[in-house]
């Protein structure tokens, strides 16, 4: 991967509002941090660094950073993460990894493919890109934009693994061998589209309902509980008498009703 020039300046703008006014005069707040040195906050120019990730072929980039008036004034670095504002997607801040130029290092490579594959072609079935980027280890001046896999060959119920990768010098693919990356599926059926969409609409079964008995004045009662009987009509006016108050047998108007004193 060949480097490119990034100017960058030492920053002493830590706090909140400094930062914010860092980035109103068109500057990114940043930093460089890798195995050898102490991190150090840098700015850079927002506009020289957008032209810089618009014109290169992955999120991968490897740069010179030229710090002015820096001890270090030149140093060699890949862009480890860049962090955007969520609703105007604008570069809020970056980090850089200061590496060595004899120094392997590991990062995630995108995978593309090439070609229009033999399945698909003229068997109508699907490709299915089944990982999107895959782990390297090289130096940094080896290490790939992106890996290109050939599909043309690639028949139905066929895959290419992580294994069959063939990498360019210098460079080493890292992870499971047998882990496929593209793969060529049969295409679907009338009928396995019907079938999955009857089992996505297919209601689950619910609970029992349990329903509730009402009453003659309108109220709900409880429901039965499973092998009882529920109450008769006149029996629920009978329950409503006063704790104490025996209700006549048969006359549940009268229980209602207050008892009398003798004279």
């Amino acid at each position: 991967m060949k480097s490119v020039n990034l100017n960058a300046f030492p920053r002493t703008q830590t706090r909140r509002g400094e930062v914010k006014k860092l980035r109103d005069s068109g500057r990114v707040p940043a930093v460089i941090y890798g195995r050898q040195q102490k991190p150090q906050n840098l700015e850079i120019n927002y506009t020289e660094f957008r032209n810089l990730l618009l014109h290169s072929v992955s999120e991968n980039v490897l740069v010179d950073l030229v710090v002015k008036d820096d001890a270090r004034p030149k140093r060699l670095a890949l862009v480890q993460e860049i962090q955007r504002h969520p609703l105007e997607g604008k570069f809020i801040h970056v980090d850089f990894h200061e590496v060595a130029e004899n120094e392997h290092v590991i990062v995630q490579v995108p995978v593309e493919t090439s070609g229009e594959a033999a399945g698909v072609k003229n068997d109508g079935g699907v490709l299915e890109h089944v990982l999107h980027k895959v782990k390297v280890r090289a130096l940094p001046k080896d290490l790939p934009e992106t890996l290109v896999l050939d599909v043309t060959e690639l028949k139905i119920g066929q895959s290419i693994h992580i294994g069959d990768i063939k990498p360019p010098a210098g460079v080493e693919v890292l992870g499971d061998k047998h882990i496929s990356v593209v793969a060529c599926a049969a295409p679907i059926t009338e009928e396995q589209e019907a079938a999955a969409l009857a089992a996505s609409t297919e209601a689950a079964p619910g609970e029992v309902e349990m329903i509730k008995e009402k009453k003659e004045d309108g109220t709900e009662g409880e429901a039965a509980k499973p092998g009882e009987k529920a109450p008769a009509k006149g029996d629920a006016k009978a329950a409503a008498a006063k704790p104490g108050e025996k209700a006549p047998a048969g006359d549940a108007k009268a229980a209602a009703k207050p008892a009398e004193k003798k004279k």
